[in-house]
């Protein structure tokens, strides 16, 4: 499995390289605050929201922290359903965070 530095990311949404940015953490979390532009299906939904995904596109997958699993697991997930070009971002929003980049909070 591929993965992908804060600083490549960054850099990825910057040049508006192609890709779908992922998170995997519950709707609530992804709520609370996400990098922009990303879509949330949560882990356990990988699989029946499969066919929202062009498998054509890199797709990138992100939760919260290296300590998190949850993107390594969706990443596995969507590898055995066929993607092939999943990337895991394994700094997650805490590591986009520390960077100082942007997220989006929910306003409630």
């Amino acid at each position: 499995m591929n993965t992908i530095s804060t600083d490549d990311l960054k850099k990825k949404m910057d040049s508006a390289d192609d890709f779908i940015l992922i998170n995997v953490l519950s709707e609530e979390q992804f709520r609370r605050e996400h990098i922009p532009n990303s879509i949330n299906i949560p882990l356990g939904e990988i699989g029946r929201r499969r066919d929202e995904l062009d498998p054509n596109k890199e797709i990138i997958v992100y939760c919260k922290s290296f300590q998190c699993e949850a993107s390594i697991k969706a990443a596995k997930k969507l590898e055995k359903l066929g993607f092939e070009k999943v990337v895991d971002y394994e700094g997650g929003l805490k590591d986009w965070k520390n960077k100082g980049f942007p997220v989006v909070r929910s306003n409630d």
